[in-house]
Formats: structure tokens, sequence, C-alpha cells
């Protein structure tokens, strides 16, 4: 039985993915800062904060020696500046300019998107290692790819924390996919997802469900000759 393990699992893709795994023959081990009620006997949950390097070691530390066969890395924010969140409540854009934009913000941001991925990557190799044709699964962006941030594209620009934490954080699982390449490292875009990553829904934006139950079979089907890659939800290649 393959042990998959969730992060960001309280809510969102996370928590989706959760309830699509429950159904199959697997152990689960599913975390999240907040942490997660689950009384499934097959889910063993934690609070694990990936910006706090103890609480990472508190959590490899109980699952020590435990082999890993799959990782849904769902863990992240929007990095929208959180005062104008509430006073430009429903558009994102106000949120997140050049103009708006601020240096905790960012810093934040990049704390969880990016050194956080870094710092429970790391900690988990000894467990990846042990797994069977282990594969780590990163819920990316479009937004983080370079290519995609230019002029006359009607999505380009703003959006300066998370474009550049996501940028980043593909940077860092690039790394992983040159330094340890006995395990498969694929980057993914859900699509616009509906999630707490928000405070409200945003225009076009799909459900959690809908996404993961079109990503499934496609993290099914990856394996380590898309090891370095970057997907959309729909498998078509993202350009860097």
């Amino acid at each position: 039985m393959p042990t998959i393990l969730i992060s960001g699992a309280a809510y969102g893709l996370g928590s989706a993915f959760l309830d699509a795994y429950r159904k199959h023959d697997a152990k689960i081990i599913a975390i999240d800062k907040q942490g997660i009620t689950c009384s499934d006997d097959k889910v063993r949950t934690y609070a694990v904060d990936v910006t706090n390097e103890t609480s990472i070691h508190a959590f490899t530390e109980d699952i020590k020696d435990e082999p890993i066969d799959l990782v849904i890395h769902s863990a992240g924010i929007r990095g929208l500046v959180p005062h104008l969140e509430i006073e430009k409540h429903g558009n994102v854009d106000a949120c997140e300019t050049l103009e708006a934009m601020d240096l905790p913000t960012m810093m934040n941001t990049f704390a969880i998107n990016a050194a956080g991925t870094f710092s429970l990557f790391r900690a988990i190799l000894p467990n990846l290692r042990l797994g069977t044709n282990a594969k780590v699964i990163v819920m990316s962006s479009r937004m983080g790819s370079l290519s995609n941030n230019a002029a006359g594209n009607r999505a380009a620009g703003s959006a300066y924390a998370y474009r550049a934490s996501k940028a980043a954080l593909n940077a860092i699982v690039r790394s992983f996919v040159v330094d340890v390449p006995d395990v498969a490292w694929v980057m993914c875009h859900p699509g616009r997802v509906e999630t707490k990553l928000v405070k409200w829904k945003e225009e076009g934006a799909i459900s959690s469900e809908e996404s993961v139950a079109g990503l499934l079979p496609l993290i099914e089907g990856w394996s380590s000759s898309d090891s370095g890659c970057f997907y959309d939800r729909f498998g078509e290649t993202i350009p860097w």
C-alpha cells in the first residue's frame, strides 16, 4: 500500500486531494499549518508550519524511516497585501499592484511558497528515497512562468509577491531535479481554483474538486521521464 503525503490539506486543493485519495488503497499523511480534523483510520494528520524548521523537524522525527511514495504539495499563499484584501474586497488586482505591494507581504509570501517548500522537501528526502518510484507533484502556477509574464498578455504584470515566489519555487524544484534524480519532480498549474488563498471567489475560478478530478489521472501517469517538467491541468507544457 503506497503512502501519500499531502501538504496544505486543511483547505482548497489540499483538502480536495485528501478527499480524493481517501478513496484509494493508500496510507495518507496530511499536514497543514492549522492542523486537520479527519476520522479516517488511513489518514494521519499533523500540524506543520513549513516556515518553522522546529515544526518540520518534529514532524519528520515522527515519520522517521517511513517510505513516502507520492507527495502532493499544495501548501501556499496568494501574496495579497492584507489590509488591502479587506479594504478592496473583491478586487484582487488592487491588492498586489506595483504601488500597493509592500516588503512584509513579499517576504511572507517567499517564506511560505519558496523557502518553506525547500525546507519541507529537504527534510523528507530520506522518506522519499525509501519510497517506490517516488514522485513529488508541486502545485505551482502559470503566473510563475517568466514567459507568461509579458507585455500584450492580458494577465501579465502585477502580482509581484505571488509571481516572484512561484518563479522561485519552480527554480528550487528544478534544483531538486538535478540533485535528487532518483525522485520525480513535477510542477503543475492546477488552474484558477476557488480556494481560501483569496477571501472571495475570483471570476472564472473552478472548484477544487473539478481541478483535482482532472489532475488525478495525469499524476498517475507522470513518471521519472516528466521530472523537471511544468504542466497545466490538461497536461500541456507551460514554457518557463
